[in-house]
């Protein structure tokens, strides 16, 4: 677990699993994967077998011995929902959360369907925020099957955007997180797509978080990333999502 995330839009990260498996084209230049596979191959590091997919049961209870509240990233390092994750495995993983009420805890996935299918089985607190990942107007079926979810919080991260977005559901979304996509191999995000998104949540009256810029020198995040002469980090209340009846 990370204490201290760099990811701009959460506090802490925790990883009960490690790995994934590519399945969309945001997943092409895949941050994770880069990162882990620098360590293969090393006697006793926590990516030892690179991005090869692996639970960490050891890592389950961590959110339990963390006392002062943190908005915690799930599974920064793999998609909770990924077809070879057991069911069971992922119920424990929502107990931990139902259990750590004091956290709240970002869900981010593209396995949508599976989230659909599975997702009467598990416990729903306010606690626990749930997301897909939409990259472009190819993947806005994701949005009908987040909607189907009943959780407090439904957010959606587009990121990284490689394409304009028009026609994109927002009706019963809470949260939109925009980034573009950096490293050395980023594709292009163009402002305008960012703006247009915007702009739908500022008429819809949702939250708009933008993360990063991208681009091939770095991610121009922080206070780099400005969109019409302002930096966006608007994002729903923990503490009011938990008053909700």
């Amino acid at each position: 677990m990370s204490y201290n995330s760099k990811i701009e839009w959460t506090e802490a990260s925790w990883n009960p699993v490690i790995g994934c498996t590519k399945v969309s084209s945001g997943c092409k230049y895949c941050y994770a994967e880069a990162l882990a596979e620098r360590f293969r191959g090393i006697p006793g590091h926590a990516f030892e077998r690179g991005f090869d997919l692996r639970l960490v049961p050891e890592k389950l209870t961590e959110p339990l011995k963390w006392k002062m509240p943190r908005k915690i990233f799930v599974c920064s390092m793999s998609d909770l929902f990924h077809e070879r994750i057991p069911f069971e495995y992922i119920r424990q993983v929502f107990e931990v959360m139902s259990n750590a009420r004091r956290h709240t805890f970002q869900v981010l996935t593209k396995r949508d369907s599976r989230l659909k299918s599975i997702s009467s089985r598990l416990p729903w607190p306010k606690n626990i925020w749930i997301g897909v990942t939409v990259e472009s107007a190819a993947y806005t079926h994701r949005v009908d099957n987040l909607l189907s979810v009943p959780a407090a919080v439904k957010f959606l991260s587009l990121e990284p955007l490689l394409s304009p977005i028009k026609d994109i559901q927002l009706d019963g979304i809470d949260w939109v997180i925009v980034g573009g996509e950096s490293g050395l191999s980023a594709r292009p995000m163009d402002i305008n797509w960012a703006r247009e998104i915007k702009e739908k949540c500022n008429e819809a009256g949702i939250p708009f978080f933008l993360k990063q810029l991208g681009g091939r020198n770095g991610k121009r995040g922080g206070v780099d990333a400005v969109l019409d002469g302002r930096q966006w980090h608007e994002s729903p209340n923990p503490l009011a999502v938990a008053a909700l009846s």
